[in-house]
């Protein structure tokens, strides 16, 4: 029982929303397609458990009406009070950007 207190504790339920634009390689007009919590022990874990679900047709949630990540789409991770993030998906990985641009 101590172990399994022990291993929920190592895991944060990160709330995150996956955006996208309209078409393909847009830089502007980014829409919200997809919200849910992860469970990870940092950011870059739940980006990467996002990557994966997003990028297989079998783990993909049936109510999705997201494409496949690509390079350019958004992943804001809420945190509450501690702080709001997003993250592009370059050629390189993901990386922290300041605020995008909605529809």
């Amino acid at each position: 029982m101590q172990l399994i207190k022990h291993i929920k504790k190592e895991y944060n339920i990160y709330d995150a929303t996956l955006f996208q634009t309209p078409a393909y390689g847009g830089k502007r007009g980014f829409e919200k397609v997809y919200r849910l919590d992860v469970p990870a022990k940092n950011h870059m874990e739940a980006l990467n458990e996002l990557f994966v679900l997003f990028n297989h047709p079998d783990s993909m949630p049936k109510d999705c009406k997201a494409r496949f990540v690509s390079t350019g789409d958004i992943i804001f991770i809420d945190e509450g009070r501690k702080g709001h993030f997003y993250y592009q998906l370059k050629s390189g990985g993901w990386k922290s950007i300041n605020r995008i641009l909605l529809h």
